[in-house]
């Protein structure tokens, strides 16, 4: 198996587990994910990124444990945990970044 495979299934486990509101798990699949990235040094894919939490590795889920709001031009995704995230948006418009 290789190394990106490996970070894939992780990101699929965590997201298993925190839809089974199993938060603590997902949190260790997430720990996991990354320090086998970190190891490698390898980038993590953006959708995992953009569904874990920087400061307590918790896997994100709007509505559950994630508050999200669009605030110019960009998605402000807020963790339980306070810690906020910014990631700028296409508008869907025209597709350009306003």
């Amino acid at each position: 198996m290789c190394i990106r495979d490996r970070i894939d299934r992780l990101h699929e486990l965590a997201r298993a587990a925190a839809a089974a509101d199993e938060q603590e798990r997902a949190r260790y699949y997430v720990q996991l994910a990354r320090r086998v990235a970190e190891r490698n040094r390898l980038a993590l894919p953006r959708t995992f990124r953009r569904f874990t939490c920087d400061a307590c590795d918790a896997y994100l889920r709007p509505g559950r444990n994630a508050r999200v709001r669009l605030q110019d031009g960009h998605v402000v995704i807020t963790c339980d945990c306070g810690e906020q995230a910014r990631y700028p948006y296409e508008d869907g418009k025209n597709g350009s970044r306003d």
